[in-house]
């Protein structure tokens, strides 16, 4: 097992994500003072448990988060992960690497995680506890630690052993066992004085829950008496409303027929509706066609007509046409006119033969021109050659001025550009300045971000607390609601408890008052006290006269239906009550009574009369706080009767009390009043939870819609930093650019320079070349070309004679090829008139044989329009025969359609006289119904059953069980009320069921008052009895094995730290001896006889010296001498891992050469991690990291592995 990487971010001085990859053998960490190496012992310190501030070298916890600095935005959170290598398994753990991960966020909220799993510190803790890494670190030996080890005390030097060992934790955990045991006694003996008191209870109200258990027996059998007569009347009305919908369904079968029967009545009508539909465009057509054809016919007789007429007109004769030209004379003038024609044709034959002549006479001039010309151009041509040469030189002359122009521009460009490049990396330097602040605001923003999600982060997560916690609250609530309702509800009906009252009710309703509880409230709290001032009256019935309570009880003697109390309302006042006695908690009974609700009464009606009866039977009494006072009131005035609030009273000659009674009326009114506020409370108290949970869900969604906007926003402000980094970047890049640009602007002037110098020097060549060309005469040519100039003005002067005679001989052939065109115009002229003279009499001849053509084709039309007409007239006929059988089937359609009208008409008076049937006696069947639904909300409202199961476990159908004993039965040993068991009885009969529930309720009325909380506060006290007996014996074991646990611990550490010190004192020995030659060290404890409470002595004694306590050592003998103890419990319990942290930092080069060799025997079995200054102490490391700190106040780390360079 070995650590292998330690990751860092956001804790001190690492603000950037940081990872340290740790060797098996020795890994040196190096740098400047106050560069952040201690950093890396106080992360590995933390992130395996520290809970120090101190330890850490801080004020508060909160100090380790990156604080930030004039260039960096400090951080939210801090956080480090160690992963260990565990494939030896020194870890309890099943996975071969293991990453242990801590977090604080600057809220003050932790996490904590193993392999990425939240968990607990504790967790963290045991774990490494476990491979002797304990939560006292000894194996971290930090800045000040070898100093706080030579001043610890025996007992603390005891603790570090321990912790090697791998005893702490049990010594803890003894620790914790004797704080349970402390806190266990002080519940023992509560719990026994508890379990006393309950024993005390239960015997008096085991005796009312006797009584209330028979009472609950009747009852049961009153309800199954009830049950069942009340599931008989609900079979009897469901069988007559069965019958009633039976008919009601054949009534609605037989309306059902007859509807069908109009139905398809109707549906028969609608067919021939549609037929009759379909035939009317049939016979609308048969008449329009009828129509049509005798038009058509019409039409056709006029046809015959103008056939007839036109006949007669084109029989008639044509008149003759008017003589033209004659055709033969117009072609005699053609043919004269072509003759003409022909001569001028000759004629352009000749002109043409004169053209051509005078077309090659013009060439040979020219011809002879052009030699000429070539002459003049010869002789040109080399005056030209001779100016050439010149002109050579002029253009190099000229080339080289441009050049040397040109290099003079290219070099004031070039300044330019280097002028350019300067300003444009001033300007990429300025901006990048810019930018550099940019990217520490937007990094700042970015950790504000970061801050600001974090807290809304943690809001979010109290918000969803705060609504679990509302959430479980309300269901608290709910329960509590539904408890008090179920309280209120079985005290309720105690009150409807049947006892001769309901008789009395029910037969003389007219004298009745009302029951005395129910005319008079009581001030709370005094509810027993008058109960038991009243006695039988506060359960009375409160009647109008005397005579009214004779009627009521004859009325009772002879029904045999039990005894019942009665208040004669017509008493009223009654005599004056006496004074009350002035002492400290009396009061007469009489001012504790109220109206009904709270509201005032009517002293003149019968409810008035009937309270001012109860304030006469109370006149006489006192009430009184405590017995004492009781009896000073009694003694004060004999005649007066004294009732505590507990519902003791004293007479001058009597005394009544004790253990609780059964709760009376009034008193139960009372708790079941108490019991509906309570629930009407506890529902108001619900509404409020439940709006609060509503208010913590809203809130939730809120702070979730925060948290969610706070990780938008560090999103925005993550990808503004990224962005302005990134313009950073790109304008460093620009700055680059423009430095390359600059320095390639300077290389190219140079280059301009050289080359100007060279195109200046070559101009002054080209000059000196072009005066001694222009030195040369030019007139020796000019007679020559004088002479040939005058041969080529001769020549071209005879070209143009020539070419004039050309132009006249091609003018007179135009002249001739015209006039023959003309003639040859006339000509055809001419020749189309005679054409057109001959087409004019072949038209002529053309139309009068079109005229008698004309006259056949009228005699033939009115011959077809004559047979046509008759055809026509026979189809006229038959349309007629078309119509008026179309006719015919109409009228039928039109008389089914009657018939079918009329049987629709007596089925719907069918339908409608079936459905006047079924409403009226739908009456009938809707109070049957009503009378089912009365029942069966009975069932509900009396029973608690649902219609179908009153009728399925109590309906007549069912044989009658057999009656349970009838013992008082005894509550039993758990509480419980016992079951009565049903045996097969007999066939049900009706009038039997009735006596039966008579005789209930006359058993009932005599049993007397019961107290219907009695059997479930008896099950509730008892089973907190037996429930806390298990407790006292649970907590008795408890003890034992707590006791014998101790015992077992303690005997494992003597064990444990016993060896681990024989261990630890001869690796002392050796190691003293190695850094010490020729000294002596020893470890003694201070109390060897009881090795779970002896400190750890250190006796060191340096070679030449005979001193042996630690105080008189030199301060480089006492840091050995601390080393060696050390070293020492490290070789005798190793751990995986060490991590020392400059503590070779006050030893001379001897001593440091005597502890690297006891760190290089150390490192065969554990791995080192060493802060360290020293040179020697770098050249046993496996691996260096150099830790420095920039500018910027943040810790970078570089790397190397020592054995790539070795």
């Amino acid at each position: 097992m070995h650590l292998k990487t330690l990751t860092v971010r956001g804790f001190k001085s690492f603000a950037s994500a940081t990872t340290f990859e740790f060797e098996p053998g020795v890994t040196a960490v190096v740098g400047p003072n106050g560069s952040g190496k201690s950093n890396v012992v106080d992360a590995l310190a933390w992130v395996m448990g520290e809970q120090g501030a101190k330890s850490l070298r801080g004020g508060k916890m909160e100090d380790v988060i990156f604080a930030g600095t004039a260039g960096r935005a400090p951080l939210g959170r801090a956080h480090v992960s160690l992963t260990i290598d565990n494939a030896d398994g020194a870890l309890p753990i099943d996975y071969a690497e293991v990453t242990i991960s801590r977090t604080l966020f600057r809220t003050g909220g932790s996490e904590y995680a193993i392999n990425n799993r939240p968990c607990r510190l504790l967790d963290i803790q045991e774990l490494l506890s476990d491979s002797g890494l304990g939560r006292e670190m000894h194996v971290v030996v930090g800045q000040g630690r070898l100093d706080r080890i030579l001043h610890a005390s025996p007992e603390e030097r005891r603790g570090f052993v321990e912790e090697a060992a791998g005893v702490l934790k049990h010594r803890r955990r003894k620790e914790r066992t004797l704080r349970k045991l402390e806190a266990m006694q002080a519940n023992l003996d509560r719990l026994e004085d508890l379990t006393a008191e309950l024993r005390r209870q239960l015997a008096p109200l085991g005796r009312q829950a006797r009584t209330a258990r028979r009472a609950q027996r009747i009852q049961h059998d009153a309800r199954d008496a009830r049950a069942r007569l009340l599931a008989d009347d609900l079979v009897q009305a469901r069988t007559g409303l069965a019958a009633d919908e039976e008919l009601e369904r054949r009534l609605r079968a037989e309306k059902d027929e007859a509807q069908r029967a109009l139905d398809a009545g109707r549906a028969r009508q609608a067919e021939v509706e549609a037929r009759a539909a379909r035939a009317t465009p049939a016979l609308n057509a048969a008449r329009d066609t009828w129509y049509r054809l005798t038009a058509v016919q019409e039409r056709c007789r006029s046809l015959a007509r103008l056939a007839a007429e036109r006949r007669r007109l084109l029989g008639a004769a044509e008149a003759p046409a008017e003589p033209g030209r004659d055709p033969g004379r117009l072609a005699a003038q053609a043919a004269r006119t072509r003759e003409e024609q022909a001569r001028l044709l000759e004629q352009v034959e000749d002109a043409t033969d004169a053209l051509a002549a005078a077309i090659e006479d013009r060439e040979a001039a020219e011809a002879a021109a052009r030699d000429q010309d070539a002459v003049v151009t010869g002789l040109l041509r080399a005056a030209a050659d001779r100016r050439e040469g010149a002109a050579r030189l002029t253009g190099a002359v000229a080339a080289a001025r441009s050049r040397v122009e040109a290099a003079e521009q290219a070099l004031a460009r070039l300044h330019e550009a280097h002028a350019g490049a300067g300003a444009r990396r001033e300007g990429a330097g300025a901006e990048a300045d810019r930018l550099r602040l940019a990217a520490g605001r937007a990094a700042e923003a970015a950790a504000t971000a970061r801050a600001a999600h974090d807290e809304a982060a943690a809001a979010h997560d109290a918000a969803r607390t705060a609504a679990r916690e509302a959430g479980a609250a309300v269901q608290e609530l709910l329960r509590a609601h539904d408890a008090q309702a179920a309280r209120a509800e079985t005290l309720r009906a105690a009150l409807r408890q049947p006892d001769g009252s309901a008789a009395v009710r029910a037969a003389h309703p007219e004298d009745v008052v009302g029951a005395v509880a129910d005319l008079v409230g009581v001030a709370p709290g005094w509810e027993r006290a008058v109960t038991a001032a009243l006695g039988p009256l506060a359960d009375a019935l409160a009647v109008r006269s005397h005579g009214a309570a004779l009627g009521v009880l004859a009325t009772l003697r002879e029904a045999g239906r039990g005894r019942v109390q009665l208040l004669v309302a017509a008493a009223g006042a009654g005599p004056e009550a006496p004074a009350v006695p002035e002492l400290p908690g009396a009061l007469a009974a009489a001012d504790v009574l109220r109206a009904p609700g709270g509201a005032a009464g009517d002293p003149d009606d019968d409810a008035g009369r009937a309270a001012a009866a109860v304030r006469a039977a109370l006149a006489r009494t006192v009430l009184t706080e405590d017995p004492a006072t009781a009896a000073q009131v009694v003694a004060a005035d004999p005649r007066l009767t004294a009732v505590t609030r507990d519902g003791d009273v004293l007479t001058a000659v009597s005394a009544r009390g004790g253990a609780a009674e059964a709760a009376g009326t009034l008193e139960t009114r009372a708790a079941a009043e108490r019991a509906e506020a309570e629930r009407a409370a506890l529902a108001g108290r619900l509404h409020a939870a439940r709006e609060a949970e509503t208010s913590a869900a809203a809130a939730r969604t809120a702070a979730r819609a925060r948290a969610e906007a706070a990780a938008a926003a560090l999103r925005a402000a993550e990808r503004d930093a990224d962005r302005a980094a990134a313009e950073l970047d790109r304008v460093r890049a620009v700055l680059g650019s423009a430095e390359a640009e600059t320095r390639r602007a300077d290389d190219e002037l140079a280059a301009a320079r050289e080359r100007l110098a060279g195109d200046q020097r070559r101009l002054e060549e080209a000059v000196g070349r072009l005066a001694a060309a222009e030195a040369e005469d030019p007139g020796d040519d000019e007679a020559a070309q004088l002479e040939a100039a005058a041969r080529r003005e001769e020549a071209h002067r005879g070209a143009s004679a020539a070419r004039a005679a050309e132009t006249e001989a091609r003018l007179a052939l135009r002249s001739l090829e015209e006039q023959a065109r003309a003639l040859g115009a006339r000509a055809a002229s001419q020749e189309r008139a005679a054409a057109a003279e001959r087409r004019a009499r072949e038209e002529a001849e053309q139309r009068a044989r079109r005229r008698r053509a004309q006259a056949r084709t009228a005699e033939a039309v009115h011959a077809a329009a004559e047979a046509l007409l008759a055809r026509v007239a026979d189809s006229a006929a038959a349309a007629e025969a078309a119509r008026e059988r179309a006719e015919a089937v109409r009228a039928r359609l039109d008389a089914e359609l009657t018939d079918l009208r009329a049987a629709n008409d007596r089925l719907a008076a069918r339908v409608a006289e079936l459905t006047d049937s079924v409403h009226r006696d739908e009456l009938a069947r809707t109070r049957q119904r009503s009378r089912v639904e009365a029942l069966e909300a009975r069932s509900l409202e009396e029973l608690g059953l649902t219609p179908d199961a009153l009728v399925e476990h109590y309906g007549p159908h069912l044989p009658v069980p057999a009656a349970p004993g009838a013992d008082d039965g005894a509550p039993g040993t758990d509480g419980q009320e016992t079951l009565f068991e049903e045996e097969p009885g007999t066939a049900y009969v009706r009038a039997e069921q009735e006596r039966r529930l008579r005789r209930a309720e006359k058993e009932l009325a005599a049993l007397g008052r019961v107290n219907p909380l009695a059997l479930e506060e008896f099950a509730a006290l008892e089973e907190r009895h037996r429930f806390l007996a298990e407790q006292l014996e649970d907590l008795r074991r408890s003890r034992a094995d707590l006791r014998a646990i101790i015992r077992d611990v303690d005997r494992h550490v003597e064990e444990v730290f016993g060896a681990a010190f024989a261990d630890t004192a001869a690796q002392f020995e050796q190691v003293f001896a190695t850094l010490f030659p020729g000294g002596e060290g020893r470890l003694r404890l201070t109390d060897p006889t009881d090795l779970l409470t002896t400190g750890i002595e250190v006796e060191a004694r340096p070679a030449g010296k005979k001193v042996k306590r630690l105080s008189l050592l030199s301060g480089g003998e006492r840091s050995l001498t601390a080393i060696a103890l050390l070293v020492a419990i490290f070789r005798a319990r190793p751990s995986p891992f060490y991590v020392m942290d400059e503590v070779e930092a006050a030893l001379d080069d001897r001593n440091l050469g005597r502890l690297l060799t006891v760190l290089q025997q150390l490192k065969e079995t554990s791995q080192l991690i060493v802060i360290t200054h020293q040179k020697r102490t770098m050249e046993i490391a496996d691996a260096l990291y150099g830790v420095a700190m920039r500018g910027d106040g943040v810790t970078t780390v570089v790397g190397q592995r020592l054995a790539e360079l070795r």
